[in-house]
């Protein structure tokens, strides 16, 4: 089925439901607006063309609209019928009045809350943009268009659902009786080129010597753990992080909504089911955790690690599985630990707390913590080794720090990545591999 006849039936059925809807509660159907009568004019004109591309779409509509501009639109100016004609043409095409937010490269977030709200990140910042919905019902539209074709659902029995755009933006959508104002949707958008280390260290997310670190780690086949907050950047780190492994080594992806955009070519991505109609069927990320052992993977990738799935994953890092990649919530790398005890608890199994300690001491070697400060710019704050167990308590210790020196005038903080001035207890693993630590790197600065 072509993406025309898609939206034509999306159209027929969405209009059909909302006029239903609208007799229903006996509301009184105004005249449609300008806006409104040039979409159904366009709508009624494509059905006389099928099976034509999207780009093919786009040059037809600016020349089917002539003769309606002529009998509608004879006081317009030709900056409004230009507006018009690219409003229609984002309804058809895009994402309604998201999609020149979702096209603007400075935009890294859009937040919808409700049809009349709609903010956007830039720069680390919240701003409330110009942009808004009709309805309620051209939210759900919206979220309709972009949930449909992943094969995922929205409605009063399943309002929420983690979704992806096409470019691996990740999409999250909660609609009412849990939304109290209106569907709301969240997109948090993926820079178009893929970044690497270099533009990290550009934007001041660490040093070169912390990249560095990172890349013989990496490629030594530790086990990494990146933590930090909402929006931190941790998924744009494993991204990079990924990068420093061998083009030879088979990967495996576990992701709620696969957005991870590896460059290698021998990668498998998984990605979790939610439950049908019926409430059957749902796959979780532990499910994939564990299938994945079975698929001889040579790395394992967990996009974001939140539940039970902390205790396979422990356990796939502590039986040959090295160099496995995973992100999750926390605030320092002591609380990442803290988190994860509590994860493996909810996985049901009866196990004593220093068990499960030795569990996470003997997988993890390392933890990098992603932090977004007040300024809106993302810093990695601690890079920390994880040494193993003294008595009861998992030992970390912090090889590079950030340190806060200031605020410049205009609210920018000013700091330095440093190091702590000890010897990292995995430099054997890593003189090993091939990788030498210049002594330099781990000495404490006065």
């Amino acid at each position: 089925m072509s993406l025309l006849q898609r939206l034509n039936e999306k159209n027929v059925a969405t209009t059909t439901k909302a006029s239903h809807e609208k007799v229903k509660d006996k509301r009184v159907v105004k005249e449609p607006n300008l806006k409104s009568k040039l979409h159904k004019f366009v709508m009624d004109e494509l059905k006389k063309h099928n099976d034509i591309s999207d780009e093919e779409l786009t040059e037809l509509i600016p020349q089917i609209v002539t003769p309606f501009f002529e009998e509608e639109g004879e006081r317009l100016t030709f900056e409004a019928k230009k507006h018009l004609i690219q409003t229609v043409t984002d309804e058809l095409m895009g994402y309604g009045p998201i999609t020149p937010l979702l096209a603007d490269r400075s935009v890294s977030e859009v937040m919808v809350n409700g049809p009349e709200q709609i903010y956007i990140e830039k720069d680390g910042k919240l701003v409330k943009s110009d942009f808004s919905f009709r309805d309620d019902d051209h939210v759900l539209q919206v979220i309709e268009k972009i949930v449909a074709p992943l094969g995922r659902r929205i409605d009063e029995s399943s309002p929420m659902v983690d979704a992806r755009l096409p470019d691996g933006s990740r999409v999250n959508a909660i609609i009412p009786p849990l939304a109290l104002n209106g569907p709301s949707i969240t997109i948090r958008k993926f820079p178009e080129n893929r970044l690497d280390i270099n533009d990290l260290i550009t934007f001041g997310t660490l040093s070169e010597e912390m990249a560095k670190f990172l890349e013989g780690c990496v490629k030594a086949r530790l086990n990494v753990f990146i933590s930090g907050g909402t929006g931190s950047g941790k998924t744009t780190l494993l991204n990079v992080l990924s990068n420093f492994i061998p083009d030879t080594e088979r990967i495996v992806t576990i992701e709620d909504a696969a957005e991870l955009q590896l460059g290698q070519d021998h990668v498998v991505s998984l990605e979790t089911r939610p439950p049908n109609i019926e409430g059957r069927g749902a796959v979780s990320i532990r499910d994939l955790v564990r299938n994945s052992l079975r698929m001889r993977p040579d790395r394992v990738i967990i996009g974001e690690v939140r539940s039970a799935e902390a205790l396979d994953m422990l356990q796939a890092m502590n039986t040959g599985h090295d160099g496995s990649l995973a992100t999750g919530h926390s605030n320092t790398p002591r609380d990442m630990i803290s988190r994860l005890e509590t994860m493996v608890l909810m996985a049901g199994v009866d196990l004593p707390l220093r068990a499960i300690r030795n569990q996470i001491s003997g997988a993890i070697d390392l933890i990098i913590q992603q932090s977004r400060l007040k300024d809106g710019s993302r810093k990695i704050t601690h890079i920390t080794e994880v040494l193993g167990m003294e008595g009861d308590t998992i030992i970390l210790q912090d090889l590079f720090v950030f340190k806060q020196t200031g605020l410049t005038v205009d609210g920018k903080i000013e700091g330095t990545f440093t190091s702590t001035g000890i010897r990292p207890d995995c430099a054997d693993k890593l003189e090993r591999y091939g990788i030498t630590l210049p002594a330099e790197w781990f000495q404490e600065e006065v």
